[in-house]
């Protein structure tokens, strides 16, 4: 009886926090009621390319000035209210922010990302998304950027975990844009026809891609791109989501979040004045060394993690 309990104890303990866990990771309510709290303008636009229509949450900012275009690319979770809740984020700093959702048409009874039952669905669906049709729908979403009376012209991407390699990856196809965000995402094979000057956020908590981060660093340097990431110290995989999740008990992950979200704010408004496709001087670095091992791109890991000891 007595080694029973601690497996009994683990038991309940698992079957307590998985709801937490799942409510956190996939649900994010506290992301969408702050969204919905929001006093921007939102509205769901159909982009249309060849003979398909991608539907893209759209974010317009409270000014008085034309604003810049940031196109935001979700994580592996499809588009989740915690990256309609950063959309909203991002718009309140000044920008319009288009985020297609890149699941449209791929989920159950050709729905997008609601229509996936659980994390594990969507995730999956997200992985096996064609390369060449993410693509075209972030040209999609680009192209209809142009055309928005209220932007300036300027268009940068901002993309996260599985999304953030995709920011990076179309920063070689497409010539004008002004800048391209990644957060804790993978650097391209090639970079060689990168015209847009690109800024990583990362882990010090994330082995996995945070060994990525100077091989990429030499190849942006041998291809003479500007390429200046920085390391978060203490900080995990997904810290964007993780910093301002109200279960998150993980200092480095708020910390990251705030200097991260802070970073990229004053990025975007520098980016105002700069001139479209200006990537001609070397690379200027300030990344630390990561430190720890690898959290899953995903952050399924936890829910795997509460498996193993039932």
């Amino acid at each position: 009886m007595m080694l029973t309990l601690p497996r009994t104890a683990k038991l309940l303990a698992t079957l307590a926090l998985l709801p937490l866990i799942t409510a956190s990771l996939y649900a994010q309510d506290w992301a969408k009621t702050r969204l919905e709290a929001s006093p921007r303008h939102h509205e769901y636009v159909p982009l249309k390319h060849g003979g398909r229509t991608v539907q893209a949450f759209v974010v317009y900012p409270e000014v008085k000035d034309k604003a810049p275009v940031v196109i935001l690319i979700h994580e592996i979770f499809g588009l989740s209210d915690w990256a309609k809740e950063m959309a909203d984020e991002l718009a309140a700093q000044g920008f319009i922010v288009i985020a297609p959702d890149l699941l449209t048409g791929f989920g159950p009874n050709g729905g997008g990302s609601d229509a996936f039952p659980s994390m594990d669905a969507t995730t999956k669906a997200v992985s096996g998304l064609d390369p060449d049709t993410v693509t075209a729908d972030l040209d999609a979403a680009a192209d209809y950027a142009k055309k928005i009376p209220a932007a300036n012209g300027k268009i940068a991407t901002v993309g996260f975990c599985w999304g953030g390699g995709k920011s990076f990856a179309f920063a070689t196809h497409r010539k004008d844009l002004s800048a391209s965000f990644v957060f804790y995402g993978p650097g391209p094979s090639d970079v060689t026809t990168i015209t847009a000057p690109v800024y990583g956020f990362y882990a010090g908590n994330d082995a996995r891609i945070g060994a990525t981060v100077p091989p990429t660093i030499a190849a942006m340097k041998a291809a003479g791109k500007k390429y200046e990431p920085v390391t978060y110290d203490g900080a995990g995989h997904g810290f964007m989501r993780a910093g301002e999740d109200p279960t998150n008990t993980v200092p480095g992950n708020k910390t990251a979040r705030e200097e991260g979200f802070q970073r990229l704010v004053t990025l975007l408004r520098e980016m105002k004045t700069r001139s479209i496709a200006h990537n001609a001087s070397p690379v200027n670095t300030v990344a630390k060394k990561p430190a720890e091992p690898a959290v899953s791109c995903h952050d399924a890991g936890a829910t795997k993690e509460m498996a193993a000891i039932m």
